[in-house]
């Protein structure tokens, strides 16, 4: 069974910091690039981040480099996003999705989908 499951949504004020967390059936986490994907009221989903299985490589949209950090435990099928001077802006429902695959540096429809936890920020 497919299975992610994010955790770690809430409350925060600009400037602020929250860390996502998410947790996935070993069928969808081992060996794939994982990802973060968000959607704010009324705008489509936009890519956030991912990183492949290894570690080694990640990807950011430019809204949230040098503020938003990947990252992954492999031996608990877990995926994080630490999320660092937050915006208004960043307010969203945030989803883990997985695996995806990149294509020119843009990720392709990830095949499977977190039901979404959702992250407020105020000014």
């Amino acid at each position: 069974q497919v299975q992610l499951v994010e955790s770690g949504g809430g409350l925060a004020q600009a400037g602020g910091s929250l860390r996502l967390s998410c947790v996935a059936s070993a069928r969808t986490f081992r060996g794939s690039t994982m990802s973060w994907f968000r959607q704010a009221p009324g705008k489509e989903r936009e890519f956030v981040a991912a990183m492949t299985w290894n570690g080694i490589e990640t990807f950011y949209a430019n809204s949230v480099k040098g503020r938003f950090t990947i990252s992954r435990d492999n031996a608990k099928n877990t995926l994080y996003l630490q999320m660092n001077s937050l915006k208004p802006e960043d307010t969203a429902v945030y989803y883990c999705a997985g695996p995806v695959a990149l294509l020119g540096g843009k990720p392709l429809t990830p095949k499977n989908w977190g039901q979404g936890t959702p992250v407020t920020v105020s000014s």
